[in-house]
């Protein structure tokens, strides 16, 4: 697990300046803690020095290590024998060993014994069709000398992160968007789309980035640049046949229909095999167990396989409905794990500067918060920690698909009843101000029962819907938006899907956007900000397609979601764990605002800079804050991206330059 960064140039351009090269490796420290390394094609090239002749074609590769696997000989960037591949790698390939043995039988000959090697002599094998064999969580870019071209490449569900700026005569790459920011004389203009989708799902849907002309290569996908031309294409996605683009992907099309045995055993086999494969390890390796299904579920498979107790983690919060710990503690007990936890209290005030800066973008899942705590007192103890996540998209865990489910059902009634209930039920149902309430959560899924299906759900999910970004944004920038619809990365998403019910396509539109934009994207940022390994089984793409082949029925029964998942692993799994509401891994917001974060919600977001940038009307945002302080709304959520928003404003926009190192810890 590390950082990578580095650039591309045509010919005749002037190299990347080893300087900056070196900047834009320091801003992934925190990614990789133990070693640097540093790549120009220009230094190996250019014997005499003399960098003011005509340059070829060329590139620059920086790289922060984390050291994982063949602790003393993975050093980065990495090339081929005679020194014309150069890799700076992220990541991990689960399957290296087995990959590596092919390839000493082809003739390949290695030096280390990391899995970094094994994608370099992959490309000499395969070319860009490299990445079709690797079993694992990656993004990485690769320089080929001989031919003056640059592989950029990131793993299937989008577990690591790599954002670009392609320029007419050069290209820019790297793990984070701080580090493409050391470059002096970039633009960091707003890209009103990309505003606008935030303020809709709380993240910045991949392609874009949040500053205009800097963009995220989406999961699945590689790019090659070549003489000045950048080539982007997807190698995996839902619903394509054997064969097409040398892999199997997820295969929404066709439900599985083999007897109900066979699917569990065949889940067991599998998920078994990603556990095992993400047990391989040069230094300490625990788990997060919120004593949730699918944390205990991945514990308990490992445990099976390990020799001694696991290492387990979980931390909870004073306030009880955010307190997780007891469930926790059932699970490390049933399973015989060696358990840690600790109860913290979230200093918003304190890790905010730090939260703002090491997401580059802004992201308002306020379980970030957890999650970085959570990262922290594991890296205390190991370096790699197993997850449960993806295990809710895979699986339909998430309370909204009983929702789609029900609102499937309404679909299904005569036309006059559906009018009827459209016009005068909801309209009629008392509201409830706490945000999270079974009144409120009904009032919202009557409101929208008579909108198209996939806008439906898309305004359960939204942070601020179509309507109440109308009421917020400014007519100028929502003259700058267009006809740019904030729908599109959703709707989108669902015509990978288009043959299955409509709560599989749900789950497939969550794995394609959700997932990866909001889920993956926290996870990575949080752990690598303290060094943290973190590797999903779930997200094993074996048992992602998998998962997608089976009918909804296995996964979605009366009110119960991920079925199949407590008939295969019911042996893991306390009573009490089995039949618990699922606990969403957050913080009190709405409690914060009203208390220790009022004078600071204040003092930014009605501040004469903020309500002055043109994006939404003043009296607007003082509405929120109003209706909020008041108790009259709980409107935490989207005053959260407010806030973030504006905090990251000031710290990436507004800024004369952008730190190479984490800001101070009070605001």
């Amino acid at each position: 697990m590390c950082g990578i960064t580095g650039a591309a140039w045509t010919a005749g351009q002037p190299p990347l300046d080893i300087d900056i090269l070196r900047r834009m490796t320091t801003a992934l420290a925190h990614r990789g803690p133990d070693d640097n390394g540093y790549y120009r094609s220009t230094d190996s090239s250019n014997a005499s020095g003399d960098l003011s002749a005509a340059q070829p074609p060329g590139a620059a590769l920086g790289h922060r290590r984390l050291s994982i696997i063949d602790l003393g000989g993975g050093h980065q960037p990495l090339s081929n024998e005679d020194g014309t591949v150069w890799i700076a790698f992220n990541g991990e390939i689960y399957n290296y060993r087995e990959l590596q043995t092919d390839l000493e039988k082809r003739g390949h000959q290695f030096r280390t014994s990391c899995d970094t090697e094994v994608i370099v002599h992959l490309y000499e094998e395969y070319g860009p069709d490299c990445v079709t064999h690797l079993r694992g969580m990656f993004a990485f870019a690769i320089w080929d000398d001989r031919k003056k071209q640059l592989l950029l490449a990131r793993d299937r569900l989008g577990q690591k992160p790599l954002v670009y700026r392609h320029d007419p005569q050069r290209l820019l790459f790297g793990s984070e968007l701080k580090s493409l920011l050391q470059v002096p004389g970039l633009p960091r203009d707003i890209d009103p789309i990309a505003l606008n989708e935030y303020l809709t799902y709380q993240y910045v849907p991949a392609p874009r980035c949040m500053l205009a002309g800097f963009q995220k290569l989406p999961a699945g996908h590689l790019a090659i640049y070549h003489n000045g031309e950048l080539n982007v294409r997807r190698y995996w996605k839902p619903g394509y046949d054997q064969g097409e683009l040398h892999g199997a992907g997820l295969d929404f099309s066709k439900p599985e229909n083999a007897p109900a045995q066979e699917i569990r055993e065949q889940l067991r086999t599998v998920l078994t095999e990603a556990v095992r494969l993400r047990m391989r390890s040069d230094v300490p390796l625990g788990a997060f167990l919120s004593g949730g299904v699918d944390s205990t579920i991945i514990v308990g498979l490992m445990q099976q396989l390990s020799e001694r107790p696991v290492q387990t983690f979980s931390i909870g919060f004073p306030v009880k409905a955010f307190d997780e710990r007891a469930y926790a503690r059932e699970a490390a007990e049933h399973l015989g794990t060696e358990h840690h936890d600790a109860i913290v209290t979230p200093d918003a005030l304190k890790i905010l500067p730090q939260l703002i800066w090491q997401y580059d973008e802004p992201f308002s899942d306020s379980s970030a918060i957890p999650t970085m705590y959570l990262s922290e007192m594991t890296r205390q103890n190991v370096t790699v920690s197993l997850s449960g996540d993806g295990g809710d998209e895979l699986f339909a865990g998430y309370d909204r698909y009983k929702a789609v489910r029900i609102a499937e059902w309404f679909d299904g009634l005569p036309r006059p009843l559906q009018k009827m209930a459209t016009l005068k039920l909801w309209q009629h149902f008392p509201a409830s101000v706490r945000q999270k309430s079974r009144r409120r959560r009904l009032k919202r899924l009557l409101a929208a029962l008579g909108e198209p299906r996939e806008r439906r759900y898309l305004k359960w999910v939204s942070i601020f819907d179509d309507q109440r970004r109308a009421a917020l944004l400014t007519d100028d920038f929502r003259a700058a938006v267009g006809e740019a619809d904030a729908a599109a990365p959703l709707l989108r998403a669902y015509e990978e899907c288009p043959n299955r019910d409509f709560v599989t396509r749900t789950t497939c539109a969550d794995v394609l956007t959700y997932l990866p934009g909001d889920i993956l994207n926290k996870v990575d940022i949080a752990s690598m900000t303290y060094g943290l390994e973190c590797r999903s089984p779930f997200l094993d793409h074996h048992v992602a397609e998998f998962a997608a082949s089976l009918p909804i029925h296995a996964k979605l029964r009366g009110r119960q979601g991920k079925r199949i998942l407590l008939e295969t692993f019911g042996d893991l799994l306390p009573e009490s764990i089995q039949s618990r509401p699922k606990m969403g891994f957050g913080v009190p917001l709405d409690h914060w605002f009203r208390h220790e974060l009022k004078p600071m919600l204040q003092e930014t977001l009605l501040d004469g800079s903020a309500l002055n940038r043109g994006y939404f009307r003043p009296t607007a945002v003082e509405q929120l804050v109003k209706e909020h302080l008041d108790g009259q709304w709980d409107h935490s959520y989207r005053l959260w991206s407010l806030l973030c928003l504006e905090l990251w404003q000031r710290m990436f926009v507004d800024a004369s330059t952008i730190p190479a190192n984490a800001p101070a810890t009070t605001v």
